[in-house]
């Protein structure tokens, strides 16, 4: 693997990463975890608009489906301890600017996706605690809502919010999030102090949300791919809440997980595991993971055949600080992959090669 690294702007507490069809193009997004701006850029790296100066507090961001340019974006969830005030916003381009709107006030919003199945699109949402009343208050565990996401939102604002539905209660640090595909449709991983469970939509609007725990032990975050290649999804696993250990579980003969291979670098050495993203690269399956102290290093792992094991091999090899990466293949199918380096305010665009 080879890696050629280019820091294509800076951006205070850079965060939140999603890509954006938009005027044809294939772009992506960057926003800040604190009170900063949104950009957005072209695939190669260039700047081209400013979605937004402020509020930031942007966790997540997730494209309309079938939008030109349309996305929803987390607001004014600044961190565990100023999240009271969070909302999901709409932003739509118009005229040459950009309209927010509301799309619902969901206070401690961190993480939310948009899964289709049989042809309809849901909203799932992930609040990271219900509530709290002092600094580090974690007496109050975090929730799960879902809720059919109509195609034309032009009618939701501040007066009048998408109703969300209570899925699951009782989620301490509820943190981690990462869409699946799950029995032939889109599904959610999600991770916390209990464990990591799937959230499967209705078979038909109306009806009733499967969940699933898959792994009973405390997750920050984690994903779920065949990684070598067995037929059974593994489960790439940070523990605990923004944790230092970073296991990938293995599907037994009776269908629970079992550690398979864990990280061998010192945890003083990878604390605050964060960044995570799981995708074929170089033709083979790929867990990207980075984390916001001790080396903040950024890594590829995939499993290795011929020694009948995972090997690592380093995208960036220390001092930035990732809170969040993703990948995606250009217009001249290079792999490239986008790192929000919050400790180091970079946002980096690599591009990967054999």
């Amino acid at each position: 693997m080879k890696v050629e690294k280019k820091v294509i702007g800076e951006l205070n507490k850079c965060y939140s990463l999603a890509e954006l069809n938009y005027k044809g193009e294939h772009c992506f997004l960057v926003a800040a975890e604190k009170q900063d701006p949104c950009y957005l850029f072209t695939e190669d790296g260039t700047k081209i608009d400013t979605v937004w100066t402020g509020p930031g507090g942007v966790m997540t961001m997730v494209q309309v489906p079938g939008s030109d340019g349309q996305f929803l974006a987390t607001r004014k969830f600044y961190g565990p301890n100023d999240g009271a005030d969070a909302s999901i916003i709409i932003a739509t381009p118009k005229d040459g600017e950009w309209e927010i709107r509301t799309l619902c006030n969901v206070p401690f919003v961190h993480r939310f996706g948009i899964l289709n199945r049989g042809g309809v699109n849901y909203l799932i949402v992930c609040c990271l605690k219900s509530g709290h009343e002092f600094k580090n208050d974690w007496r109050f565990p975090g929730e799960t809502y879902g809720a059919v996401l109509p195609a034309d939102l032009s009618a939701f604002n501040d007066a009048n919010q998408l109703e969300l539905t209570l899925l699951q209660d009782n989620m301490l640090k509820n943190h981690g999030f990462a869409k699946i595909q799950h029995g032939g449709h889109d599904a959610a991983l999600v991770g916390c102090e209990e464990g990591s469970f799937i959230f499967d939509p209705p078979m038909v609007p109306g009806g009733e949300w499967s969940i699933t725990k898959v792994l009973d032990i405390p997750t920050s975050d984690s994903v779920m791919m065949d990684f070598d290649g067995d037929g059974k999804p593994e489960l790439g696993v940070i523990s605990g809440f923004h944790g230092n250990s970073l296991t990938i579980y293995h599907l037994n003969e009776h269908d629970n997980y079992i550690p398979q291979w864990k990280f061998p670098l010192p945890e003083k050495d990878t604390e605050m595991l964060h960044a995570t993203w799981a995708d074929t690269i170089l033709g083979k399956k790929t867990w990207i993971v980075g984390w916001r102290k001790g080396t903040m290093s950024l890594i590829a792992i995939t499993w290795d055949a011929e020694a009948g094991n995972y090997k690592t091999e380093y995208i960036d090899a220390e001092g930035c600080g990732h809170a969040n990466v993703m990948h995606f293949v250009n217009k001249d199918g290079q792999d490239i992959v986008i790192g929000a380096n919050r400790e180091s305010n970079q946002i980096a665009l690599y591009t990967i090669t054999e």
